[in-house]
């Protein structure tokens, strides 16, 4: 059985080295925004912060747009609830709550992914797309020498962060470190990968992620139990009706 986590799944998007140790930030940049379009799948996890959830991700992302359906499958009283989120191209995402049997509530997208240290935004956000990219540095991080890619939104790009900087293994390009930051500098968010192991599809991939939050107290534990690609859904599927099925 293959790991990975989420997001991450939209936010960890990662690819085999090939010597490439001399690439630019944007070539960087590129590679790893190229990963994160990798079609639909189909992601089983586990997510613990103060309670532990099971998960069921769906999710179809392309250059053009990310839809993503987290749907709850355990504890039995939470069975069925989900959300369904929306980012098409560089616009402004949305997002919808579903609580059974027929509870629909918009949500505010800076808030908290089912209580995690993880926001709505976190999910969909690609900041590998973004047009400023620089190499801000290196660092061994574990052992492992990494480059530290800093991410900025371009003018008139609206973003809940100002800066996000990610350590990437310079030999196995994985990211190892996510930190996000505001106009101010403080830290909002920092997402620390686990054991690295390979996806369905033979590229590098965290088994695990550490996600912290400073603000709010919070830290969230994700450890994914399975990761399909190539998954065939339907637009129904990723509808306020389809969320009741």
């Amino acid at each position: 059985m293959k790991y990975a986590p989420i997001i991450l799944l939209v936010i960890l998007a990662v690819f085999q080295a090939q010597g490439e140790d001399d690439l630019t930030a944007k070539e960087l940049a590129a590679k790893l925004n190229a990963i994160q379009h990798d079609g639909s799948s189909l992601v089983r996890l586990k997510m613990t912060t103060t309670t532990t959830l099971q998960l069921q991700i769906k999710q179809r992302r392309t250059a053009s747009s990310t839809e993503v359906v987290y749907q709850i499958l355990w504890p039995k009283e939470r069975a069925g609830e989900a959300v369904l989120l929306r980012q098409p191209g560089n616009q402004a995402s949305s997002g919808t709550l579903f609580v059974p049997p027929a509870t629909f509530t918009p949500l505010d997208m800076k808030m908290a992914l089912f209580g995690s240290a993880l926001t709505y935004v976190d999910v969909l956000e690609n900041f590998f797309a973004w047009p400023n990219q620089v190499i801000a540095g290196t660092e061994i991080m574990n052992r492992v020498s990494c480059q530290i890619l800093e991410s900025k939104p371009g003018q008139g790009q609206r973003s809940m962060y100002a800066s996000i900087r990610t350590w990437v293994d310079s030999k196995r390009f994985v990211p190892l470190r996510i930190e996000k930051y505001n106009a101010s500098g403080q830290l909002l968010r920092r997402i620390d990968s686990g054991r690295i192991v390979t996806d369905d599809m033979g590229r590098k991939v965290p088994a695990g992620l550490t996600i912290s939050d400073p603000i709010n107290g919070r830290s969230t534990e994700l450890e994914g139990s399975k990761l399909t690609h190539g998954m065939s859904f339907t637009d129904a599927e990723f509808t306020s009706d389809g969320l009741k099925q």
